[in-house]
C-alpha cells in the first residue's frame, strides 16, 4: 500500500511540472488594446469593445472554457503570428519593431471573414468582439 501511495505521489508531482503554457502573450492583448484605442476610448463603438474585451479578457482570442483552445479569430492570428518571434528579449531590444509586426498582424486579420459573414474589422469597428460565441477550435 506504501508502495502505491509512493508512486501517486510520485505521478502527481511529475505531472505538475509537465504543464502546457497557453500561447497568448501580454504583448498581443496590448497591441490589440492599442490598435483600438480601448485605453481611452472615445466613439461609442470603442466603448462599447472596450467594454466587451475587458469582459472577454482572454476569450478575445482562446476559448471560454480553456486558453488551449482558439475562437476563430484566435486561429486567424495564430497563422499570421509565432509566440517565438516575441520573447522578452526581442519585445526588449526592438519594441518598435515588433509593435509593428503585430499591428501588421491586427490589420490583416480584420479583412478575414468570421464565421457570422462580416470581417473581424467589421465587427471590431461596430464595437463587437471579433468571434462569435462557439467559435471555439482545437489548436
Amino acid at each position: 500500500m506504501k508502495k502505491l501511495a509512493l508512486c501517486l505521489v510520485a505521478v502527481v508531482a511529475a505531472s505538475s511540472f509537465y504543464a502546457p503554457s497557453a500561447y497568448a502573450i501580454k504583448p498581443f492583448a496590448d497591441a490589440f488594446v492599442e490598435k483600438y484605442n480601448l485605453a481611452d476610448p472615445k466613439t461609442d463603438a470603442e466603448k462599447e469593445l472596450a467594454a466587451a474585451v475587458k469582459e472577454a479578457k482572454c476569450a478575445l482570442c482562446h476559448g471560454a472554457k480553456s486558453k488551449k483552445v482558439r475562437n476563430e479569430y484566435g486561429v486567424a492570428l495564430d497563422e499570421l503570428l509565432d509566440k517565438g518571434d516575441f520573447s522578452a528579449s526581442r519585445r526588449k531590444e526592438e519594441p518598435e519593431k515588433v509593435q509593428e509586426e503585430l499591428f501588421a498582424a491586427l490589420e490583416k486579420v480584420e479583412m478575414t471573414k468570421s464565421k457570422s459573414g462580416e470581417t473581424f474589422g467589421e465587427k471590431i469597428k461596430a464595437g463587437k468582439l471579433p468571434a462569435a460565441e462557439g467559435t471555439d477550435t482545437e489548436g
